[in-house]
């Protein structure tokens, strides 16, 4: 059955090549907006609208009999304040001062809808991973932002890049933070017959 990843994210692709998950991208390029206010409804929510519309676009545009659609979203929380992507250098600024030195959580979430002949199941859940922070000095964060690898990126960071070097400790799914609990998704995938 083919999957289609309802995402452009080159860091959800790479985790799913790396797992060997076998996919096509097909991006949501609608707008990422809920009334959602809790951390898990707010990634469960986005990542439902995402999927459902590029499952819908693609069970009405084509006859195939059997796909599946994978639809996610992250977002980083601190002290109850839903984070997402910086807006320009000064929002990345003051974001990664509030993460320096203190613990902050990432939260995913993940849609799958898989549709074989007229049935379609769904299944959605939300992964939960802590990280703390070690202390970041304004030259280190200088340097950071110099970099341009905080834009487009939930918290201002990439734990995968330059980034990791701030990270002290991490607690659950080291692949979340980078934007997709792939383990989890691959046996989601198994229980769904789409694997």
């Amino acid at each position: 059955m083919k999957l289609y990843l309802a995402s452009g994210s080159p860091r959800r692709r790479e985790l799913l090549t790396l797992a060997g998950i076998p996919f096509e991208v097909r991006p949501c390029n609608d707008p990422e907006e809920t009334a959602a206010e809790s951390p898990v409804h707010t990634v469960l929510d986005l990542s439902s609208h995402k999927a459902r519309a590029v499952f819908e676009d693609i069970k009405y545009g084509s006859e195939e009999s059997g796909f599946a659609v994978l639809g996610a979203d992250t977002i980083v929380v601190i002290d109850d304040e839903i984070i997402g992507k910086p807006k320009d250098d000064e929002d990345a600024r003051k974001i990664l001062k509030k993460l320096s030195g203190r613990t902050h959580e990432v939260y995913t979430g993940v849609c799958l809808l898989a549709r074989k002949k007229d049935k379609t199941r769904e299944m959605a859940f939300c992964e939960r991973t802590a990280v703390t922070m070690y202390e970041i000095t304004d030259a280190e964060l200088d340097a950071y932002l110099a970099s341009g690898e905080h834009m487009d990126k939930a918290g201002a960071y990439a734990i995968q890049g330059l980034a990791v070097k701030f990270v002290r400790k991490v607690t659950g799914d080291y692949s979340n933070i980078v934007g997709l609990p792939v383990a989890r998704v691959y046996h989601e995938l198994i229980k769904l017959r789409v694997l």
